[in-house]
């Protein structure tokens, strides 16, 4: 079942997380309506809550991406040459290439990655 959030690259993030809360508890409670079913057009599904670090999502049709999102967790990285632990997570993006170049999923994923690195740099 994936809901969509209609016109959400109009809503504020506020909006967002009440119209997603909605959407949830009506989907929990088996009331969703087609409406709220149809007219996708990417989909962020996230298995973090399960400790999935990561997992290969597919593209629902007629959508053209979909981000796969895994849990944050604690791993070794290299850091200017040294092993440090931090927190990270893996982020795997599908895309149908009819409808969306590689290349540019691949930039997105990376500006993504890239904001959620340095937040403050929305603020820019």
């Amino acid at each position: 079942m994936v809901p969509v959030l209609q016109r959400a690259d109009t809503l504020t993030l506020g909006e967002i997380a009440t119209r997603r809360e909605d959407l949830v508890s009506r989907a929990q409670a088996g009331k969703l309506r087609p409406a709220d079913i149809q007219g996708g057009g990417f989909t962020i599904s996230n298995l973090g809550m399960y400790g999935v670090d990561a997992f290969s999502a597919i593209v629902n049709p007629p959508q053209a991406a979909i981000l796969a999102v895994g849990r944050i967790a604690d791993r070794v990285v290299a850091v200017n040459g040294l092993a440090v632990v931090q927190p990270t997570l893996v982020l795997t993006l599908s895309c149908d290439h009819r409808a969306l170049d590689g290349a540019r999923g691949a930039q997105f994923l990376g500006a993504l990655a890239d904001l959620i690195e340095e937040p403050l740099a929305l603020l820019a």
